[in-house]
């Protein structure tokens, strides 16, 4: 009988100690008297202060400039090597068949700027035409892997709705199509929320991504069931909670520019 009244106190304690902050913590404000605005004003900690862009494309002062339009210092070959695809006038385009590239620096969750270019000159249809991608978290001891959000010439291009431009690709349909015209330059805005997994690899937290293409909202805070798979289901496995970026060469001349990223 001791232990289960020992047990019953336990219980009872536990009960309160859980009770939401926020149930006990509000003072009844209709007996407060002066200033009682300043009670739910909050002064600390202050926010940083940087310097935004003079537009939404440029890097504000917190941002790593992952490309400026001059060199590939900062990207390369998945195997290690230096990265292969062609600079030129403030840009890049991908060399098909040299292979993806990837960051050399590792991130977790993070704000992604990038902007892409299909050829202008149409060559064919579907995911034939202007594909590439933007890869969050590739790890290259797993294979080909990431979370994917998909590049594609999606203006006047017919293919299944997971694969368009915009997607976080077989997962998530965009919620309208915002492309431009084949040779026109287009921008991603990406949030990304990295997965949580626990030390015995176990998933905690799934990762989350929200997409702006061309300034419009496409992916609101969508669930990510896990890497992306051109065959079969995704699935999550067990990773670093910071990888590099990668851009994909699926065999089109898309090019790149003023890419930068902001680590959340």
């Amino acid at each position: 009988m001791k232990i289960l009244k020992n047990l019953l106190i336990f219980i009872g304690t536990l009960s309160i100690l859980i009770i939401p902050f926020n149930l006990i913590a509000q003072p009844d404000l209709s007996k407060l008297t002066g200033e009682i605005w300043k009670i739910t004003e909050i002064w600390e900690p202050e926010p940083m202060v940087i310097m935004p862009g003079n537009t939404n494309s440029e890097a504000p002062s917190d941002a790593i400039v992952l490309f400026d339009g001059s060199d590939l210092d900062s990207w390369v070959h998945k195997t290690g090597e230096d990265a292969k695809w062609s600079v030129q006038d403030g840009y890049f385009t991908v060399k098909p068949g040299s292979g993806d590239i990837l960051t050399k620096q590792f991130f977790g969750s993070c704000q992604l700027h990038v902007e892409w270019r299909s050829p202008s000159i149409i060559e064919s249809e579907g995911q034939g035409r202007g594909n590439s991608g933007v890869y969050f978290m590739e790890n290259t001891k797993l294979g080909d892997t990431g979370y994917e959000v998909q590049v594609l010439d999606s203006y006047n291009n017919r293919t299944y709705s997971n694969g368009q431009a915009a997607s976080v690709y077989k997962q998530h349909i965009p919620l309208v199509n915002a492309s431009k015209k084949p040779g026109e330059w287009q921008n991603y805005d990406i949030i990304f929320n990295a997965p949580v997994f626990s030390d015995d690899g176990q998933l905690i937290k799934h990762a989350y991504l929200t997409v702006f293409h061309n300034g419009v909202l496409v992916q609101n805070n969508v669930q990510i069931q896990g890497y992306v798979k051109f065959i079969g289901y995704p699935e999550y496995k067990a990773h670093p909670s910071k990888l590099p970026i990668k851009l994909q060469d699926h065999g089109n001349l898309v090019s790149y520019r003023n890419i930068w990223i902001r680590e959340l």
